[in-house]
C-alpha cells in the first residue's frame, strides 16, 4: 500500500506553455495532506512495541520485517511523527561521519569540546549521589565528606565517612563527535504500531485522506483551486 497512492488530488489551473484555454487544469497529488495516529491509540502504551534501528536500516526494511510489506514504511514514519528522514532517521556510520565533518568544518574540529557533562557518582551501596549527563561548566566541583573508592570515565564511586571534606571535579568533556553520535543513537529507538492495530490505522488514514464538502469539492479524492485566469487577475 504505497503512501502516495493514498494521497488525494488537487486540480490546479494549468500554467504550462502549451495550455491555451483558461479552464485548462492539471491534477497533482496533495502532498500537504497528512494523517496521524488517532489520539486514543497514540497515547496507549499497549499499542506499541519499541524497536532499535540497526545501522543501515531504512524505514522500508523495518516495515518489511514487522508488517511483511515494505510499502508500509509510511506507517513506521507516521507512528514516530517523522517528517524529514534526513534529520529524524538515524544515519549509518559513514554518513554520520561525513555529516559531522561537514557540520563542524574539518576532521580536527569534530574533536573540539562541545560541552561538559557530570560524571555519575554512587556510594558504597550503589545509591546515586549525582546523576551523570547533566551539562555543567568545566570547573564544576562536588564536595563531600569521605573518600573516592574508584573512578572511571563514566562512574565515580565514593565512600562517606570521616571528618575531612573532599572536593572533586566529576566532569567529562563531550566532543562534537560525541555529541552528534549520541543524538544519532537516540534516534534508533522508535515506536512500532502493533500489527493487530494496523488495519484500524489504515482505515483511519483512508478516512482522513478524503475531502469534505466545500466550495472546492469535486469528489472524495479531488478538489479544485481558485483560478485567477478566469477572473482576469
Amino acid at each position: 500500500m504505497p503512501y502516495f497512492n493514498e494521497l488525494p488530488d488537487i486540480s490546479y489551473p494549468s500554467l504550462l506553455p502549451t495550455s491555451n484555454k483558461i479552464e485548462d487544469r492539471v491534477t497533482v497529488k496533495n502532498i500537504f495532506k497528512r494523517s496521524k495516529l488517532r489520539t486514543d491509540i497514540d497515547q496507549a502504551i499497549t499499542a506499541f512495541n519499541y524497536y532499535y534501528i540497526q545501522d543501515g536500516y531504512r524505514p522500508d526494511m523495518v516495515a518489511e520485517e514487522i508488517y511483511d510489506d515494505s510499502e508500509l514504511d509510511w506507517v513506521i514514519l507516521t507512528a514516530n511523527n517523522i517528517i524529514n528522514i534526513r534529520d529524524q532517521w538515524p544515519l549509518g556510520h559513514n554518513d554520520l561521519h561525513n555529516h559531522i565533518v561537514e557540520k563542524y568544518g574539518s576532521e580536527t574540529n569534530i574533536l573540539d569540546v562541545h560541552h561538559y557533562e557530570t560524571i555519575k557518582i554512587i556510594d558504597e551501596y550503589n545509591r546515586v549521589i549525582l546523576d551523570g549527563g547533566s551539562k555543567v561548566d568545566a570547573n564544576f566541583t562536588f564536595t563531600f565528606v569521605g573518600t573516592v573508592s574508584s573512578t572511571t570515565g563514566s562512574l565515580i564511586k565514593v565512600k562517606f565517612g570521616g571528618s575531612s571534606a573532599n572536593t572533586i571535579t566529576p566532569v567529562a568533556a563531550i566532543t562534537n563527535y560525541d555529541y552528534e553520535t549520541k543524538l544519532n543513537e537516540e534516534k534508533r529507538r522508535i515506536k512500532i504500531l502493533k500489527p493487530q492495530l494496523l488495519s484500524v490505522f489504515i482505515t483511519d488514514h483512508q478516512n482522513i485522506m478524503k475531502y469534505n464538502d466545500s466550495s472546492d469539492y469535486i469528489s472524495n479524492t479531488l478538489k479544485g483551486t481558485y483560478n485567477p485566469r478566469s477572473s482576469g487577475v
